[in-house]
């Protein structure tokens, strides 16, 4: 069961305890089965059921108008435009050539977690950070493979937003940015500053290629979206908008806690 799900489950049971006809039971193991002897008001199910559910997803959301346009814009250039170009990549290139394009941009996202490391004062996962650059850069032939995560080092991403919010820097408002979806107002500016950064860097001297060849930001664009698995439209639920905004809050809050 999904983390929704279990707390759509518990503000249904919170509403509707007071209507129990006895106490729980407990099973062999020990575990409460408080369905089990809920009664039911038939008539009042659906209402209740929308009513949790919505107070479940609830996000504060000033722009919320604005959001939904952008929101609607995204899904329609995913499913009109990135998805068929991605379908089309995937089509044309072999798997083991969009693994180390993958790597190899997985390697250049080093630089911006390793910063944020340091600047959070996490000194183990910027050693790790580190570690793993150096490694992918030299072993993996400029990140092109990832010895790193085989030899017990795994990726762990760390970003200007997650920087701001650890030194507790309030969220702002909720924000749907056009292409690069969710986001909110803290974590919009954390992601400029992010590329910015990186573009100072120039780590491999691939902004400034970059800007020679713009087919390489068009080829880290549709490896970007390659390596998302959501799909719009694919939770089927009327409910999409409130509960894209509700998991991607609720994410960026364990990131931060983490």
């Amino acid at each position: 069961m999904t983390e929704h799900a279990r707390l759509v489950a518990a503000a249904l049971l919170l509403g509707n305890l007071a209507h129990a006809a006895e106490p729980p039971a407990a099973d062999g193991d020990g575990f409460k089965r408080p369905l089990d002897s809920l009664q039911f008001n038939s008539g009042r199910d659906q209402r209740e059921f929308e009513r949790a559910s919505l107070a479940t997803l609830n996000v504060p959301d000033p722009w919320e108008r604005w959001n939904r346009r952008v929101y609607y814009f995204n899904y329609r250039l995913d499913e009109w435009v990135l998805l068929p170009v991605v379908r089309g990549y995937r089509y044309v290139t072999p798997g083991f050539v969009r693994s180390g394009v993958r790597n190899f941009f997985g390697n250049l996202g080093e630089i911006p977690s390793l910063l944020n490391s340091l600047l959070q004062l996490r000194g183990r996962r910027a050693l790790d950070t580190g570690t793993r650059l150096l490694l992918n850069t030299t072993l993996g032939v400029a990140g092109l493979w990832d010895p790193a995560t085989r030899m017990g080092l795994p990726r762990q991403s760390e970003d200007f937003g997650q920087t701001l919010g650890a030194y507790g820097v309030p969220t702002g408002p909720y924000l749907m940015l056009p292409v690069l979806g969710p986001s909110n107002l803290r974590d919009a500016g954390g992601q400029l500053t992010d590329l910015l950064t990186a573009n100072r860097v120039d780590y491999l001297n691939v902004a400034t290629a970059s800007d020679a060849h713009p087919e390489i930001s068009a080829l880290k664009a549709v490896d970007r979206r390659d390596g998302i698995p959501f799909r719009y439209g694919q939770l089927n639920s009327p409910f999409e908008y409130n509960q894209i905004r509700y998991v991607y809050t609720r994410a960026r809050q364990l990131q931060i806690e983490e």
